[in-house]
C-alpha cells in the first residue's frame, strides 16, 4: 500500500468516487484551477473538466445553497470551505434547509451533500482560521459531523460521506494535512459513519479524542506507559454526530476513569457530551470524576500563543495522574 498524507488521501476518495459516479460534483472557492488552497483538489479539474469542478464566487451561503440544490434534483454535490471560520455565512442554508428538507417533505427528498472544510489550530494561521466550532454543526438536527484524525480513516469517512442520502458536515484538522503518512489501500474502503474506534487497548483509564488532538493524546498515551506503568485505553469518536456513545461507555465500565481531549473550547463542547452521556451509562463505574483537557472559552490566540492554548501532552499527562490519584 502507498503511504499518503491526509490531502493525498481526501484527493484519492474524491477522484474514485468521481470515477465510480458521474453525480459526484466539486465545487468552492479555488477548488478548480488552483486545486484547493491546500491543494487537496488538485488535479481534479484537469481530469473531470468544468462542469464537475466548478470555481465558485467568494459567497459561502451561495455555495451551500447551490450544493443544497443540485443534491435535491439528483446530484452528489461536495462543496469545500477554505476555512472552518468562513463557513459560517454558509449556517442558514444548512441550518434551515439542508438538515430539514428530508423532515420538511416526510421523506420524499434527501440532500445527498457533503460540505468539507479544514478546521483547528496548530499551524500559525490568521483570525478565522484556526477556531474549532464543530459543535454548532454537531447540535444541529439533520446534519451528520463526521472528523477524521489521519490519512486512512480520513479516505474511508469521505467515502461513506459521499454516499450518505444526507448532508455530511467533513471537518478535517488542517494541523494533519501534512504531519504525516499512513498506508492507505488503492482498492475501495470505506468506515461507517456514527462509529467510533479503538486506536490502542489499555485497563486503567480511558481517553477519548478525535481529530488532530487524537495524535498527543496518544503520544500521553505512551508516555504514561513509558514513565508510569500506566496502560491508557484510547477511542477516536470519528463522528461526533451522532456520536457513538457505547464504546466509551463501555470502556469507562471497564477503566473506570476517563479523560477526554478536545481543541474546541471547554464550555458546552462534544467534550461535555460525552461526560453527559458517561453519567448516564456509565455512572456507578467511575472511580473518579471524568476530566477534560480542551482548548479555553476564549478566540484562539495568534500563533505566539497558539501552542499554550491547544492541548498538549503535559496537560493530558497531568489530567490523567490527578484522575488516578483521586
Amino acid at each position: 500500500m502507498a503511504k499518503m498524507t491526509m490531502v493525498q488521501a481526501i484527493n484519492l476518495a474524491l477522484l474514485q468516487e468521481m470515477e465510480k459516479d458521474d453525480r459526484v460534483i466539486i465545487l468552492g472557492e479555488d477548488v478548480g484551477v488552483d486545486g484547493g488552497v491546500f491543494r487537496v483538489t488538485d488535479g481534479l479539474l484537469a481530469k473531470f473538466g468544468p462542469e464537475r469542478v466548478l470555481d465558485t464566487p467568494l459567497a459561502e451561503s451561495g455555495i451551500a445553497g447551490f450544493s443544497i440544490g443540485m443534491a435535491l434534483y439528483g446530484l452528489r454535490p461536495v462543496c469545500e470551505m477554505q476555512f472552518s471560520g468562513f463557513s459560517y455565512l454558509a449556517f442558514h442554508q444548512m441550518e434551515s434547509h439542508a438538515s430539514r428538507l428530508r423532515g420538511r417533505s416526510f421523506g420524499s427528498y434527501t440532500v445527498p451533500m457533503v460540505l468539507r472544510a479544514p478546521y483547528g489550530g496548530g499551524v500559525r494561521a490568521l483570525e478565522h482560521h484556526s477556531e474549532s466550532r464543530e459543535i454548532y454543526w454537531a447540535h444541529t438536527p439533520g446534519l451528520k459531523t463526521v472528523i477524521p484524525s489521519g490519512p486512512r480513516n480520513a479516505r474511508a469517512l469521505l467515502v461513506s460521506a459521499i454516499r450518505d442520502p444526507d448532508p455530511v458536515v467533513f471537518y478535517e484538522p488542517k494541523a494533519v494535512y501534512r504531519a504525516f503518512r499512513e498506508e492507505v489501500p488503492e482498492e475501495e474502503e470505506t468506515l461507517p459513519i456514527g462509529k467510533s474506534r479503538i486506536v490502542r487497548e489499555g485497563k486503567d483509564v480511558t481517553l477519548v479524542s478525535y481529530g488532530a488532538t487524537m495524535h498527543v493524546t496518544l503520544e500521553a498515551a505512551a508516555e504514561l506507559k513509558e514513565r508510569d506503568g500506566v496502560e491508557a485505553e484510547v477511542i477516536d469518536l470519528l463522528t461526533i454526530a451522532p456520536m457513538d456513545d457505547e464504546l466509551f461507555a463501555e470502556s469507562a465500565r471497564k477503566t473506570g476513569r476517563v479523560v477526554v481531549v478536545h481543541e474546541a473550547p471547554r464550555s458546552f463542547g462534544a467534550g461535555a457530551e460525552v461526560v453527559a452521556r458517561l453519567v448516564e451509562k456509565s455512572f456507578l463505574y467511575l472511580e473518579a470524576p471524568v476530566r477534560r483537557v480542551t482548548g479555553f472559552d476564549v478566540v484562539i490566540p495568534y500563533y505566539q500563543r497558539e501552542q499554550d492554548y491547544l492541548p498538549g501532552v503535559f496537560r493530558i499527562v497531568q489530567a490523567v495522574r490527578e484522575t488516578l490519584e483521586f
